[in-house]
Parts: structure tokens; sequence; C-alpha cells
């Protein structure tokens, strides 16, 4: 059975372009370098499960003609990676059915702090949500098995997921020994790459490449990326056969 996923966004915090700046990938004509934030929604037995949902989830959900969210995984609570969740009410009400989320309990602590009124007391128009929180263990989601991985943000725990061929993690500039031991088998692996230059709280290209060396995928792809990375087209020229800048709207596919 495959998964397909669909990368909704695929840069950094400020997004690229990055607002003031007039550099030569800032200015590209080339879609591939316009990333909005990264985002994915991954496809697998007829049900939409959203990794992460940053400011610009409401228009990538509309270029994208998505209208359902089956269920939420969070990496982390960065704005840039929850800051969509207001935009989820649309969603709701389109589907009329609570929406799963998972999540470490301190994350969920951070989103009912920022949105509380999404989860106070009723009021007309506001979303339901089937909340669960999660840690670094395998759980299931209709019949799917998601495996977390540990990693690190500078000193922020985040968390990677695996589902079945597929492992995706971003927001990443450490991986222990033990957790890279959990995806040695991946096929297809999905991993932030900011930029050139190294960085305190993300890998840059070369601990990048350096894992995808290590963990050995069938084929990588990098994502959460900075203008600083250069032009998509000149990086890509420099990467392995198998490693792949991604690029907003790129649809992958693979095998469960």
């Amino acid at each position: 059975m495959d998964i397909k996923l669909f990368f909704l966004g695929t840069g950094t915090s400020q997004g690229v372009p990055m607002l003031g700046c007039s550099c030569n990938v800032c200015k590209s004509s080339d879609p591939r370098d316009k990333r909005l934030r990264t985002s994915v929604i991954v496809r697998f037995k007829n049900k939409n499960i959203l990794i992460d949902s940053g400011p610009d989830f409401r228009y990538q959900m509309l270029r994208s003609n998505f209208r359902t969210v089956d269920a939420i995984l969070f990496t982390h609570q960065h704005r840039d990676h929850t800051a969509g969740l207001d935009d989820l009410r649309a969603v709701y009400y389109l589907n009329k059915k609570p929406i799963s989320m998972y999540a470490e309990s301190r994350d969920f602590d951070y989103s009912k702090t920022e949105f509380s009124y999404m989860f106070g007391p009723n009021y007309p128009g506001q979303p339901k949500f089937d909340m669960n929180n999660i840690s670094n263990h395998s759980f299931s989601i209709f019949g799917i098995e998601i495996l977390p991985i540990r990693a690190m943000h500078h000193k922020l725990p985040v968390l990677g997921f695996k589902i079945g061929g597929l492992t995706y993690i971003t927001d990443a500039n450490y991986i222990s020994e033990s957790e890279k031991q959990k995806i040695l088998d991946t096929d297809t692996l999905i991993l932030n790459s900011l930029q050139i230059e190294k960085h305190i709280s993300h890998f840059n290209l070369e601990d990048s490449l350096s894992l995808i060396e290590e963990i050995k995928p069938r084929r990588a792809y990098l994502t959460h990326i900075g203008h600083k990375m250069g032009l998509h087209s000149e990086v890509q020229k420099k990467l392995p056969t198998n490693v792949h800048l991604a690029y907003d709207n790129l649809i992958i596919q693979t095998k469960y």
C-alpha cells in the first residue's frame, strides 16, 4: 500500500522570500524558490494526516485543494508550526467532526494558552478536538502505526515521525544514536536543512548530507529551507543523485 506526501510548505520560519530582502534567492522568479512555512499532509488509507499547521496553513490548503484534515501531528510548539490552528475552525465547520490532535503535553499547554478561545467554554463556531498526548513511543491513528523520533532543536526537544517507510524530521540539529537506530530501514527520509553555514538550532546542508549518508535511505528530500541555502536550481546540481531539495506543492509517493 502506498503513502502519498504533499509538501504544503518547505520554508523556514520567515519563509522565502524574506521580508525586506533583495538577495538573488528572494528575487528569484523560479517558483521552487518561493517557500511557505514548513508543513506536509500524509495521505494513507484515504486519511489526511497533517504534520504541523503554520501561519500559511489557510493558503496552503486552498492552493492544494484540500478540504479535510483527519488528524494533526505536531512536531513542537514554535509559532511557525502552530500558528495556523485558528484556521482549523473552517475545517471543522466543513466536516462536522472532531479533529484528532497528537502532541506532547507541553505543546498542548502552549496551544491552550495561545489559542485559549478555541479550548475554553463552548461558543458558536468553536472547533472540537480529540486531543491525544504522545511521547517517544509508537501509537496508532486509524490503524496506521506512527513511530515518534526524538530530536533536539537546540535545547528544545522535538519529534519527528516514521510512518512505514517514510520518515519526517524537521527543526532538528541533533539526533541521538539510539533514535537513529529507529530509522535505519527508512525508504524515504525528509529532513530539515536550513542553509550552507552552520546554525545553532538547525542542521545545515553538510549536517543533513552526513546524516543521510549514515541512514542510507533510498532517497531523501530536504525541507525547512532558508534563503541562505541558495538558488534551488544551483544547489540541486551539487547534491547526490538520491537527495533532492523539496519545494512547495511537490508530491511524492512511497511504499508503507
